[in-house]
């Protein structure tokens, strides 16, 4: 694989980019040689950020992930991508589509199934509540997203956090 690595308000030293390509080295195996790689690196305040973008035949597999501590980050996007290389070779198995940028022996070999296993389930008041609140709610529980009826509809709606601090709303269509 080839890889493309750059930083944005951080220097890429020698010791980030081995860590980089040892841990997504690990994912040599799905790609052929000429496969690009573009990641890039960022730190904002607190915020350790990489960004892995692979062009892939027909889609993008990409991941993003932030922590306090950059070689920490690089670890969970490996295993992100990872996951999205297994789920994006069973689509290809079952659509019997050509790999692309994969090798032949990762198409050919049988496609493990993921089993979708619930291993929690929480219950949340009904007690109706406008966005705004739950927004409020949301922030002290510490959770990016939260489930909620909504005062105004009657209805059952998420409000999520996005980037730079902003809220979002997901309502049902009537």
């Amino acid at each position: 694989m080839r890889y493309i690595i750059s930083g944005k308000n951080i220097e890429v030293t020698e010791g980030l980019r081995t860590a980089i390509t040892d841990k997504l080295g690990k994912l040599e195996r799905y790609f052929t040689p000429d496969t690009e790689v573009q990641v890039t690196l960022s730190v904002e305040k607190e915020r350790q950020k990489i960004e892995v973008t692979i062009p892939v035949k027909g889609t993008v597999i990409r991941s993003e992930q932030v922590s306090n501590d950059m070689y920490v980050s690089i670890d969970l996007v490996e295993e992100v991508i990872e996951r999205q290389i297994r789920k994006y070779k069973n689509k290809l198995v079952q659509r019997e589509q050509g790999g692309g940028s994969f090798r032949q022996e990762f198409i050919e070999r049988e496609a493990e199934d993921e089993e979708v296993r619930i291993i929690r389930t929480k219950m949340f008041d009904r007690k109706p509540m406008y966005p705004e609140d739950a927004c409020v709610q949301m922030e002290m529980l510490g959770h990016n997203f939260y489930v909620f009826v909504n005062a105004e509809t009657d209805q059952i709606n998420v409000v999520y956090k996005r980037k730079g601090n902003t809220y979002g709303l997901l309502e049902p269509e009537d």
